[in-house]
């Protein structure tokens, strides 16, 4: 009996070797250097290490770490979670709105509570918000401030409100004369206007923030021969905010004229008109499926806030995704989170961590939901990627500059279902020869294992 044992560990460790040959012959096959790549590949049923290089090296996650932080999130909201943008009445006819944060909230959103207040004929003396909910740190730690004009990374706050974007439109006049722009909706900017009506040339422009002058004040360079939109970050969304709720006051026919102001909301005194909710299931695929960094950041934060019981912060909000590792028993010495969606070049993660965390969540009564979650082949940040997977990986992409990462879960041929992670950091290979990478270390895992 004790022969046979040892036959069969020897042909289980000869099989798995040769696998992991396979993969790091793969790696070699493929030109880059081997220490810029960390992998891991492990068992779900039974977290069994089946390869691994540089796996304990910390390297940038990227987006990736939105896995990490919107299952915290979630663990703690839970699926019930709304967020309400609520409006109140005080018994002295003042009215209060109470922000949530919400990141889906939209200026349709507003009008529709103040249609409401508009039909309960209320005439308020004063309007007031209460922006308590969340700290006032609108940046995650670590955000590059040369790239504030990206509409990937909008500040995020307690006046969050139509992705805290608007659009500058830009549109040809006549031939050899300056373009027009204008921004949509109404937000103040200004512009050194050095756009050129040209309709022999192509549509070209560039847009840059001139902070020698103003900190609105934005340079717009080029040619336009068709209309052009840059859609860019409002720098100041409490502004932004004030800006949409008098503006659906005005086209409502609201009857208040005087400023918006701000209190937090009376304990006593008061009652509901109505609320605006929203829940989780579609801000969870916006974060892992579409990658939205805007959304992830801000139910990192309200998470941070429900686990304190106190206000968003993104201390409360380290704070409750270290109470959530410590519940898995996963160990997070050797990993630094600082923000909720992974754009910080100060976050570190190795590859043998992720693979812990998936499979702990493989493990869990939540798994099915939450792999669901995560893109197939064809859809969100998979679209254009491998589909030669098909439905055989569910899995959430990372890029920063130097960096592309994957991880998730790989269905191989056998039938065997992997949690794996791959991190790449190198400056000397494009971002689309890391992705080629990425998907043939999955290829060999998918035929071989």
């Amino acid at each position: 009996m004790y022969k046979i044992i040892i036959l069969l560990l020897s042909l289980f460790l000869t099989v798995n070797s040769v696998h992991a040959e396979s993969i790091s012959k793969t790696i070699k096959k493929l030109g880059i250097n081997s220490s810029a790549v960390s992998v891991s590949v492990k068992d779900i049923n039974n977290g069994h290490l089946q390869y691994a290089l540089n796996d304990k090296s910390p390297k940038l996650p990227a987006s990736t770490m939105k896995i990490l932080t919107a299952s915290a999130a979630y663990d703690v909201l839970g699926p019930d979670y709304k967020y309400k943008t609520t409006l109140y009445k005080s018994i002295n006819n003042d009215l209060y709105i109470k922000l949530s944060g919400d990141p889906l909230l939209k200026s349709d959103d507003l009008g529709t509570l103040i249609d409401i207040a508009k039909t309960k004929q209320i005439e308020p003396k004063n309007f007031y918000i209460d922006d308590s909910v969340f700290d006032k740190t609108e940046w995650g730690e670590g955000w590059q401030w040369d790239d504030d004009l990206n509409p990937l990374m909008p500040k995020f706050s307690a006046y969050n409100i139509d992705n805290n974007l608007v659009r500058v439109e830009i549109m040809p006049t006549y031939n050899k004369r300056p373009a027009s722009i204008t921004v949509k909706p109404f937000y103040p900017l200004s512009f050194i206007n050095s756009v050129i009506t040209d309709s022999k040339q192509p549509t070209k422009i560039k847009v840059e923030r001139n902070n020698d002058i103003a900190a609105n004040m934005y340079n717009v360079v080029g040619t336009v021969s068709k209309a052009f939109v840059k859609t860019i970050p409002v720098a100041n969304p409490k502004m932004n905010f004030v800006l949409r709720l008098e503006e659906v006051i005005r086209d409502r026919k609201f009857e208040y004229y005087n400023s918006i102001q701000y209190a937090t909301l009376p304990d006593v005194g008061i009652y509901v008109v109505d609320s605006i909710e929203h829940g989780l299931d579609n801000i969870l695929r916006m974060i892992l499926k579409q990658s939205n960094n805007y959304v992830a950041e801000t139910l990192f934060k309200t998470a941070g806030a429900q686990y304190a019981q106190s206000v968003g912060s993104q201390e409360n909000s380290i704070k409750m995704l270290n109470a959530y590792l410590n519940k898995l028993g996963i160990d997070a010495a050797h990993i630094r989170v600082v923000d909720g969606s992974g754009v910080s070049k100060n976050n570190l993660m190795t590859a043998d961590f992720m693979t812990d965390f998936l499979v702990k969540i493989a493990q869990s009564d939540n798994f099915e939901l939450f792999k669901d979650m995560l893109p197939v082949p064809g859809e969100g940040t998979l679209k254009n990627r491998m589909l030669y997977f098909k439905d055989n990986l569910n899995a959430k992409t990372g890029t920063l500059s130097d960096t592309s990462a994957i991880a998730g879960y790989i269905k191989t041929r056998r039938g065997k279902v992997y949690a794996f992670d791959i991190m790449i950091c190198d400056a000397k290979t494009s971002s689309a020869d890391k992705k080629n990478i990425e998907e043939q270390i999955l290829r060999t895992i998918y035929t071989n294992y």
